[in-house]
Parts: C-alpha cells; structure tokens; sequence
C-alpha cells in the first residue's frame, strides 16, 4: 500500500478516523507501519506522555475518564491508549470499566483506543509505543497509557511515559507488598483512590513512610500521596496539579530530555531486534533446526552450541 499524502495529513490535523486507521495499520501491517512512522516521526515529540498503573480493580479507568474531562475542559487535546493484555474486545469487568471511559472518546479533542499486548512479555507492546507516536504526531497535548497492571506492564509503562501514576486503594491490605514488589521504584506519583472509604489515612500514612524511607533520587523529586474519589471526580484537579509539578521538575533538572532519550535507544533495540529475529530464521534455518532437534533431544549436542554455530555460519557469509 502506497501511503497517500493526503492520508499523512488528516494525521497531522487530527482527523480521528485517519488516526483510528493508521493505528490499525500498525496492529495489522508491519510493512506500512515503518513507511508510515517514518513520515511522523519528525512531527513527534510535543505530547506528554502520562502512565497510570496500578492493580486490577483500584479504579485506573475511572480515573482516567476523570481525568480526560479535567484536560479537556483546561483546553487541552487528549489521546488515551487503554492497555488490555488478552483482547480489546473481551475482558469482562475490564471492559465494563472501559464502556464509561468510552463516552468521552466522543468529545471533540479527545481520542480513546483499547489496544491488546498480543502477548508482549513485557506488558506493553510495541504497537501501544508506535500507537502513542501517531497521536503525538496528530496534535494531542497529553497521552494517557492506562494498563490492567499485570505482569511487567508497570515497568514498560514507566520506561515509556514521562510520568508515571501507581493507583492504589486503601482496602488492597496487600498494597505495601505489591510497593515492595517494585511500584516504589517506578512511581513518579502515587494516586490513593478510593480515599472515602475505611483505612485510607492508615495506607497514605504507611507509604509515605516507605517513601520517607527510600534513597533519595539522583534529581531530588519528592514522590506525593495525592487522595482521590474518581466516582465523584475528588481529587483530580489535585492528581493534574501534580503531574505537571512533575513536569516543570523534569524540565528544570535536564531529566525531561534524559528520558526520551532513554526511550528512544530502548524503541531502536525493540526495533532491531524484531527486525533480526523476523529476517534471521529463513526457511534454510529453520529446516536445519528441525533436522538438529533429535540430536540435541538425545544430548549428542546442546542448545548452546547449536546457537553459536548458527550464528557463527551467518557472520561468515556477511
């Protein structure tokens, strides 16, 4: 498919169903995904990039719907890529969450789309990166990346937003334990959800504490404890305020540019190296793997050096 400049343009403007259409493209396209990021890439970099993570059922959806309408009526153009590990189209309760957050995707600057990792190890794949830099390019101010928080999507997450939001609710009694487990090094902000019901001044009391513990950052940013009812919208205002406290931090202290660039060599080696696995097993390979595998089977030979002469046969032939 030749991409049309007419195409890249509406991208450019906005138009949402050129941007719904070139994010299908990326899920279902890998040849054109590359032509067509190649003529956006130099209209990125303008959106700031915010992930929100956290546990099944600390109400991330919700409170980016809250946060969506609060962005929306500041003037600003909002994009949100809702993470799904399994299906955009399936996921019981997750969906139903999502059905709410789907009403404001039809607010004029605002554009939602739920995307699935297809099995990404990490949590979040690569098309949800890809996915963000057509919204970037299309004009939004900020990108939303709200993910189910399972697995390895809460440190993707943070190695691809600028700032990132760890949700918690004050009844999860394993909530400090999950901290221990690694939301502590990945929180740029801490978003106490839920904060109307028993046992919330106990938790936002308790890891502050664990905050209070902690090293200090190289650049010194002091992680807050910001209350929030999403139901009723309390506490958004406040959560917003801080995000871009955040921002201004990153900026006055270099650390904004450090990050993306950061992000950047991270998306380059994930490019690479699917483009490596993608072109190294051609057919003569994968035939002679599968003439190998009954001699490593029956150990006359090992993986391992099976794998360093495969690769060793390909660096004498370049």
């Amino acid at each position: 498919m030749e991409l049309q400049k007419e195409f890249i343009e509406k991208i450019l403007n906005g138009d949402k169903r050129a941007v719904s259409r070139a994010i299908t493209l990326i899920e279902n396209n890998p040849a054109d995904k590359s032509k067509l990021l190649k003529h956006l890439h130099a209209h990125t970099g303008n959106a700031y990039r915010i992930g929100i993570t956290g546990p099944p059922g600390a109400g991330k959806s919700t409170l980016t719907d809250c946060l969506i309408k609060h962005l929306t009526e500041a003037g600003y153009k909002t994009g949100v890529i809702a993470v799904d590990p399994t299906s955009p189209f399936t996921g019981g309760a997750l969906l139903g969450d999502r059905v709410r957050m789907s009403e404001s995707g039809l607010l004029k600057d605002v554009f939602i789309r739920s995307m699935a990792t297809r099995g990404s190890l990490g949590g979040l794949s690569k098309n949800v990166i890809d996915a963000c830099n057509v919204l970037d390019a299309a004009g939004k101010d900020f990108i939303l990346i709200e993910t189910v928080g399972v697995g390895q999507s809460e440190l993707d997450i943070a190695q691809t937003a600028d700032t990132t939001v760890v949700v918690l609710v004050p009844e999860s009694g394993d909530s400090i334990q999950a901290m221990k487990a690694g939301l502590m090094e990945i929180a740029d902000i801490f978003a106490l959800n839920k904060s109307d019901r028993a046992g919330a001044d106990e938790i936002a009391s308790g890891i502050k504490n664990m905050l209070h513990l902690k090293a200090a950052t190289e650049h010194h940013w002091n992680i807050d404890v910001i209350k929030t009812i999403a139901a009723r919208g309390t506490g958004v205002k406040e959560l917003f305020t801080e995000i871009l406290k955040h921002k201004s931090h990153l900026l006055k202290t270099g650390l904004f540019d450090r990050k993306r660039k950061d992000h950047l060599m991270r998306e380059i080696t994930e490019t690479v190296n699917a483009n490596l696995q993608k072109n190294f097993w051609d057919d003569n390979k994968i035939k002679l793997l599968n003439k190998s595998i009954e001699s490593i089977y029956k150990k006359t030979t090992d993986p391992y050096t099976f794998s360093e002469e495969l690769i060793k046969s390909i660096s004498s032939l370049s």
